[in-house]
């Protein structure tokens, strides 16, 4: 048990300053390692990717709000953008999280590994100039379902969507990550609900579940990766537009290697 919350409190650290760094959550540490260690802990693996999935939404409640906080305070959330959001994200998480628990695990990773390869050759070409018009409330309002949906199948803030979409519409860097930053709490906390209930009579779920939410990972986890994140939002605001977009890039790309090459051998 002191080996696995080591694990969990390394894991959180390394989410957290995701978090705050590129507004993503800590989702795509937390999902991967989570399946990992609860492989190795013997849990059933019908309910592995789900209950990895639905924790990780549990732990992004937190970091994502200390990360936003954080971004709040320095004046970078655009506040004009994140209101015709939040409704759209709220029910797409919670639609998210009914269709995941429909699904297999391994299909879901293999899914979400091809969309952060798009999402990463995207962010490394070059991006029109910042401060382009904002699209109007109904387009924000459906990408927001989207951005929701997706954010809660696959366990993550909401910033590997976000982010992107948000520089395509010409918002400055810093910008789009503390907004980011801030739209994953509602993603987070709808999406994790969701889990909860959808888990909440399933079977073979381990002793101290709350639904798809595994609480011995979720406290080891947050413990550590809620001051990370702040550390991270920090360091968001001293490194260059364009350096941290291509970081932004590899970092997803190397989720996409480690889900791809996983959902493939669950596949098999």
């Amino acid at each position: 048990m002191l080996t696995t919350l080591i694990v969990f409190a390394v894991v959180g650290v390394a989410a957290g300053l995701i978090a705050g760094l590129f507004g993503l959550g800590g989702g795509v540490v937390m999902v991967p390692a989570m399946i990992y260690t609860f492989g190795v802990l013997a849990f059933p693996q019908e309910v592995t990717v789900h209950l990895a999935v639905g924790t990780s939404l549990a732990c992004i409640v937190v970091t994502a709000s200390v990360a936003s906080w954080t971004h709040w305070q320095k004046g970078a959330v655009d506040v004009s953008l994140l209101k015709p959001l939040v409704p759209g994200v709220i029910v797409g998480a919670w639609l998210g999280g009914m269709v995941a628990a429909q699904l297999a695990g391994h299909a879901l990773k293999l899914a979400f590994a091809v969309f952060l390869i798009f999402v990463a050759i995207t962010m490394l070409k070059a991006v029109s100039a910042e401060g382009g018009k904002s699209p109007g409330r109904v387009k924000l309002g459906l990408a927001a379902v989207v951005i929701g949906g997706f954010s809660s199948l696959f366990g993550v803030g909401g910033g590997s969507m976000t982010v992107p979409y948000l520089r395509f519409c010409g918002v400055a860097m810093a910008r789009a990550v503390a907004t980011s930053a801030a739209l994953g709490l509602p993603i987070a906390l709808s999406g994790a609900i969701s889990y909860m209930v959808q888990g909440w009579n399933q079977a073979d779920l381990p002793p101290w579940s709350l639904g798809y939410v595994y609480l011995p990972a979720f406290l080891g986890l947050v413990v550590c990766s809620a001051p990370a994140s702040r550390l991270g939002a920090k360091l968001a605001h001293r490194l260059p537009s364009e350096r941290l977009q291509k970081a932004f890039a590899v970092v997803l790309l190397l989720v996409a290697a480690q889900l791809l090459v996983s959902g493939m051998m669950s596949a098999a």
